[in-house]
């Protein structure tokens, strides 16, 4: 390890949909540690959160723990629970994913707050279908973030305004907004700090457990896709990060925040600046479903990206589109079908493109300030391929990201230097 006395050591701790990284750096940004793990199991969701977050500090060096001056966690946006005053969940985990039906929404909200699988959705859908005893009980909601973070640190009720903005709160103006102070939520409502500021030092019982200073600060997190963007080494104006995940997000750093629901476009906060984007429902699960690994690896090789196909794939696995194109019932485009798989791939590959290049055309519509550069993060970024004919639909270069892991990001906000 090499790690001498003065060495600082600032943790990310990245919790994403299929399981846990811890990354370890130094302030100059070279990595010190890396380790993963999966979800652990256990009977409840929060079990086994707790038990990955324990094995995760339990699998970093010695040495490492013992200069580590900071702490930040991401975790899946949206994915939420109440909790009573102690930290103590009153209900599982809701996650990402999971949408809530026949909640009526305030009319004022905005933004992703709107959407079914929102926090705040979430939230309306337990006020209305908790037993008044469980009800007694509700001290606050948190997010995943949230929530492994007060193991850290103890206390209750404190978040972030990346994860809270799907809770309705107010990022230009850095508050709750009225409506959402006197709705029927408004005490379960979190302490909503920037990303990477000071909440506090570990609990005495972690610092002696895992050999931890007892001067280690937790820093207030983010959600994995942000921590994502603030890996890749994008940080000027004008830098995109593509996520080639199982669907397509973008996100495009901007002077000037933009939204427009029609088109599914919201914006995070990031500093003084904003990450404007969406998120389409094209992407790695479509290639997935037509193809293997070895296939993909296989049949990219035989692409010639100069010679375009002619198709004019719109790549969907089912009816629905989010972003560039807001329409639930939006069809897919995957006709007329090649003989050969190669030239199928290709259609598919320069459909994703497109959409892509229409996605970063919206934002700058709309506003944004332009794309002058777009770094790759995701499964994706790996096919030479892919990026040749996304740099050709975009004009501009697609370089891939410095670092891909969303636990780097996290590692960067316990500096305290990323977000003011």
């Amino acid at each position: 390890m090499g790690l001498s006395q003065p060495d600082a050591v600032f943790l990310g701790l990245d919790f994403g949909t299929s399981g846990a990284r811890a990354i370890a750096i130094r302030s100059d940004r070279t990595i010190v540690a890396q380790v993963q793990q999966p979800y652990a199991v256990a009977d409840r969701l929060t079990e086994s959160w707790a038990q990955t977050l324990w094995g995760l500090l339990a699998a970093l060096p010695v040495a490492v723990r013992q200069h580590c001056q900071a702490v930040a966690i991401d975790g899946t946006s949206g994915t939420v629970l109440l909790c009573d005053r102690n930290g103590n969940p009153v209900t599982e985990p809701l996650l990402y994913n999971q949408a809530i039906s026949g909640v009526s929404l305030p009319a004022d909200a905005t933004g992703p707050a709107r959407s079914r699988t929102s926090s705040l959705s979430k939230a309306l859908g337990w006020r209305h279908s908790l037993s008044p005893e469980q009800l007694d009980q509700v001290y606050g909601l948190s997010h995943q973030a949230d929530w492994l973070a007060g193991l850290l640190h103890g206390q209750i009720g404190i978040s972030d305004y990346h994860n809270a903005l799907k809770l309705g709160y107010d990022v230009q103006r850095l508050q709750h907004p009225d409506w959402l102070r006197t709705s029927e939520i408004s005490s379960w409502l979190p302490t909503v700090k920037p990303p990477g500021a000071v909440v506090g030092p570990l609990k005495s019982e972690v610092t002696q457990t895992f050999q931890l200073p007892q001067t280690c600060q937790v820093r207030t997190g983010t959600t994995d896709s942000i921590a994502a963007f603030l890996a890749s080494g994008a940080h000027q104006l004008g830098e995109a990060v593509t996520s080639l995940g199982s669907s397509l997000s973008l996100k495009l750093l901007s002077q000037h925040p933009v939204e427009d629901a029609a088109a599914g476009v919201y914006s995070h906060r990031l500093g003084n600046l904003w990450l404007a984007g969406g998120s389409s429902n094209t992407g790695g699960a479509i290639l997935r479903h037509y193809f293997t690994d070895q296939a993909l690896a296989k049949l990219s090789a035989q692409i010639d990206p100069t010679q375009p196909t002619g198709l004019d794939y719109y790549p969907l696995l089912q009816p629905g589109e989010r972003f560039p194109i807001n329409d639930p019932s939006y069809p897919p485009r995957l006709t007329p079908r090649p003989d050969l798989p190669a030239q199928f791939l290709q259609g598919l590959l320069e459909g994703m493109a497109r959409i892509e290049a229409q996605g970063y055309q919206k934002l700058v519509a709309l506003g944004s300030s332009p794309v002058e550069q777009v770094y790759t993060a995701g499964g994706g970024a790996k096919n030479d391929v892919w990026t040749s004919l996304r740099s050709k639909a975009l004009g501009i270069p697609v370089v891939a990201s410095t670092h891909t892991e969303a636990a780097f990001g996290a590692a960067l906000l316990a500096t305290g230097q990323i977000i003011a």
